[in-house]
């Protein structure tokens, strides 16, 4: 539905920041969206997380449904990169269970639980059937011009 490309005119952040390559599925009615990571040797953090065993961290796969969570917003309409930043409030129910390794294909799952000035959404991590971590979390649509 939308690639990469699309992906960087929605947020600000850039490689080796950005952890989404692709948006699969939205459903406006949810609202969710379900995009996709591609994990590779070559990603950056893998090279010292962990030599000889590399593996996604897990902030950066909360970073990834964040990232998500955001696009969600935008399609949603309560976010418009050129106008607002979305600042993360809080992290609740982090939970860690499985590594994620190169050569799989992440599925993050987010859903907003409420859509406004402040955004609350639900997100999990997969690769096929297996979880390897979920998160609620909180974010701020903050005014660019609320920085002055």
């Amino acid at each position: 539905m939308l690639d990469v490309v699309r992906i960087q005119e929605i947020i600000p952040h850039r490689f080796p920041f950005l952890f989404l390559d692709g948006v699969r599925e939205f459903d406006e009615e949810g609202p969710s969206l379900i995009a996709v990571k591609l994990v590779s040797m070559s990603d950056p953090i893998l090279q010292g997380h962990f030599p000889g065993n590399p593996i996604v961290p897990g902030v950066v796969q909360v970073e990834a449904m964040a990232q998500a969570a955001v696009v969600l917003a935008h399609l949603t309409g309560h976010f418009d990169q050129s106008t607002h930043h979305c600042l993360f409030l809080g992290i609740d129910k982090a939970k860690f269970r499985a590594p994620a390794v190169p050569g799989e294909l992440l599925e993050i799952h987010v859903k907003a639980e409420r859509l406004g000035k402040i955004g609350k959404f639900s997100g999990q991590v997969r690769a096929g059937d297996e979880l390897k971590s979920n998160a609620t979390f909180t974010a701020v649509m903050q005014p660019k011009d609320a920085d002055k």
